[in-house]
């Protein structure tokens, strides 16, 4: 007869497999520690997650370059503005797609990520993120005090820092909108992901344009609930669509992605008087 212990263990190992089928890779570990960063792979994708509901990044096994995730295509549209940005900061590592696909596609660009979970740094080897260099850097810190302390500007500040939470408060705040301002250069864009679903996502949209006076657009993710808005410092903000459409030209020559669906969409999205 088997033991108490044993059964149990083989119950719990039944119960996961039905997870495993109903759910896929959104099933944790059994053995998880809650909060804490960990890897699921399917079908050559490999997933980050923090819990068992959501996914924090994926990537390709076979293309670790490719943006996998709707949004993550969508925050390129920044592109679109400023096609050759020299210095990029991003606030939130996740599984690095877009520090890897900046790194590569933008050769010339300095890159700087701040990422407040050493634990996710600690992956960053599975997800392919490249080393640091000269001009490459992770940096373990937290972003609000990044951007508010920020001794350099830099041309486009990405912001898609989530936690197991969600969206921390220090993140989408008002301050921190008007730190993100302030440490822009003049015609510097700051691109943020934002979740639609949010029960407060009116309130962060508008705290984004009272600290960038409106000169905001939002471009919806494929496929997702994802808002991408893109605020701009730059007074002359929005830019003329055929700027818009030079620039996806431009884009067509070295980028994998579609940049000319994309200046349509964000052409649509552009406030009627800027069309």
């Amino acid at each position: 007869m088997k033991s108490k212990n044993k059964q149990l263990k083989e119950n719990a190992n039944g119960i996961q497999h039905q997870l495993e089928k109903m759910l896929g890779w959104m099933a944790a570990p059994l053995t998880h520690e809650a909060g804490k960063p960990y890897l699921k792979e399917r079908d050559g994708i490999l997933a980050l997650h923090f819990d068992t509901w959501s996914v924090q990044s994926e990537m390709s096994i076979d293309l670790p370059d490719e943006l996998v995730v709707s949004y993550t295509r969508a925050m390129m549209s920044f592109l679109l503005f400023e096609p050759a940005p020299k210095r990029i900061a991003m606030i939130g590592l996740g599984g690095g797609s877009l520090a890897k696909y900046c790194y590569r596609y933008l050769p010339q660009t300095e890159i700087t990520v701040v990422e407040i979970n050493d634990e996710v740094i600690a992956l960053r080897n599975e997800f392919a993120v490249p080393a640091d260099d000269g001009r490459f850097r992770v940096l373990l810190g937290d972003g609000a005090e990044f951007v508010a302390g920020a001794a350099r500007q830099f041309d486009v500040l990405i912001v898609d820092g989530f936690d197991a939470a969600g969206l921390p408060a220090r993140l989408s705040s008002q301050q921190f909108y008007d730190d993100c301002f302030a440490s822009l250069p003049d015609n510097g864009i700051m691109v943020a992901n934002l979740w639609g679903g949010y029960p407060h996502y009116d309130e962060y949209l508008a705290r984004i344009c009272n600290s960038f006076s409106d000169r905001v657009v939002i471009v919806d993710a494929e496929d997702s609930v994802n808002k991408i808005v893109l605020a701009a410092k730059n007074v002359e903000f929005p830019p003329p669509p055929s700027t818009i459409r030079h620039h996806a030209n431009l884009l067509g020559l070295s980028h994998p992605l579609n940049f000319q669906a994309k200046s349509n969409k964000l052409i649509r999205a552009l406030p009627v008087h800027a069309v």
